[in-house]
C-alpha cells in the first residue's frame, strides 16, 4: 500500500460517530486528522498545488498538518458550513464560493485516496427522486411515489393509492420558537391537499402495510441488516419504543444493495426498507451519510471496527 498517511474525517465539532471511529483508529496507532470545513479560514489553512504529479499540498488545523498527497482515507460525515460573518452579505457570498470551490475542490481531488463517501456522490444520492429512481433500476420493490408541484394530482394520486403518507425532499434545519425541529413523515388525506402545495416540490408514496422496519448498513463490503420493531409510522420519532434485532437479507436484497451502492459511486450506505406482512422488503430510501453508531451496543454487531477497517484500508 503507498498510503499509509493520515485518515481526514471532515465532520463537525459534535459527532459522536466519529468520536468512536477515531478512537478505534486511534488505538490501531493509524494517524487522524479530524476537522470541520467550516472552520476555514479561522483555524483551518491549506495548500494545494498541482503538477505533473497530480495535487499535492498541506492542510493545517491548530493541532495537526496532512500532506494531502499522502491522504489514505476520507470519511466524510456532516460538516457544517462556511462562514464569514465579518464580511458584508455580497464579499461573504463571494468568500463562501471561494472556500467550497478551492478547499472543497481539493479535498475531492486527493489521488489515491479511499473517500468514504466523495463528497460528490453524496450530493448525487441525497436527491430522493435519483435514489427512487436507482432502487427501481436495480431491482427492489419501491412503493407508488409522486413528487409534484400540482394539487390536483396530489389529489388523484392521494385518492387512488391510499393510505398514502407525505415525506420531506430533505431535512433541514428547522426551528419552531427556537427550538430545533424536522419535518416527520405523516399519513395524508385528499382533503387536506389544498392549493399550497403549488408553492413548492412535494413527495407523496402509498403507504406500505408494514411490519417492522430494517436498517441495512453497508461499510465497505460488509453489511450489517437489524430488523425496527416499534410499532410506529416512523421509528425514528421515538427511540425508547424500538427493539433491535440483527437479520440476514434475502439474497435478492444483498445483490440490489452492491448495484445501488456501484450505481452512485458509493462505499457507505444507510438503507431503510419496510416489511410487508407477506415479509417482502420495500425499499424507502438510502442515506449516503447516515447515522449507524447507536446499533453497535444495540445488537453487537461490530460495526465501528468494520469502518475503522475500511478507513485503515483493511479492506475495500
Amino acid at each position: 500500500m503507498t498510503h499509509l498517511g493520515p485518515v481526514l474525517v471532515v465532520t463537525m465539532i459534535d459527532d459522536p460517530t466519529a468520536d468512536l471511529v477515531i478512537a478505534e483508529l486511534h488505538d490501531r496507532g493509524v494517524s487522524v486528522v479530524r476537522f470541520d470545513s467550516g472552520d476555514f479560514p479561522a483555524t483551518l489553512s491549506f495548500t494545494a498545488t498541482l503538477g505533473p504529479h497530480g495535487l499535492a499540498g498541506t492542510l493545517s488545523t491548530p493541532s495537526r498538518t496532512a500532506e494531502l498527497s499522502r491522504v489514505r482515507s476520507l470519511y466524510y460525515r456532516r460538516p457544517s458550513g462556511f462562514t464569514f460573518t465579518h464580511l458584508d452579505e455580497q464579499n461573504a457570498r463571494f468568500a463562501v464560493t471561494q472556500a467550497r470551490y478551492g478547499l472543497g475542490g481539493a479535498l475531492a481531488s486527493l489521488p489515491g485516496c479511499l473517500y468514504v463517501n466523495h463528497p460528490h456522490r453524496i450530493g448525487d444520492a441525497e436527491f430522493k427522486p435519483s435514489g427512487l429512481a436507482a432502487a427501481v433500476w436495480c431491482g427492489f420493490r419501491v412503493p407508488p411515489t409522486l413528487i409534484t408541484s400540482e394539487p390536483d394530482a396530489a389529489r388523484v394520486f392521494t385518492k387512488t393509492h391510499r393510505p398514502v403518507i407525505y415525506k420531506p425532499l430533505s431535512t433541514p434545519l428547522y426551528r419552531l420558537d427556537g427550538v430545533s425541529c424536522t419535518v416527520e413523515v405523516g399519513e395524508v388525506t385528499t382533503d387536506q391537499i389544498d392549493e399550497r402545495i403549488a408553492g413548492t416540490a412535494h413527495l407523496f408514496q402509498r403507504r406500505v402495510d408494514k411490519v417492522a422496519d430494517v436498517r441495512v448498513t453497508v461499510i465497505g463490503r460488509q453489511v450489517f441488516s437489524v430488523r425496527i420493531d416499534s410499532g410506529l409510522l416512523d421509528w425514528r420519532t421515538d427511540y425508547d419504543r424500538l427493539t433491535y434485532t440483527p437479520v440476514e437479507p434475502p439474497p435478492e436484497i444483498s445483490d440490489a444493495l452492491r448495484r445501488y451502492l456501484d450505481h452512485f459511486g458509493l462505499v457507505f450506505g444507510a438503507f431503510d426498507f419496510a416489511v410487508d406482512r407477506r415479509g417482502e422488503w420495500w425499499f424507502l430510501e438510502c442515506n449516503p451519510s447516515g447515522q449507524w453508531a447507536w446499533l453497535e451496543p444495540e445488537t453487537g454487531l461490530p460495526m465501528v471496527a468494520a469502518m475503522a477497517d475500511l478507513l485503515e484500508r483493511k479492506t475495500a
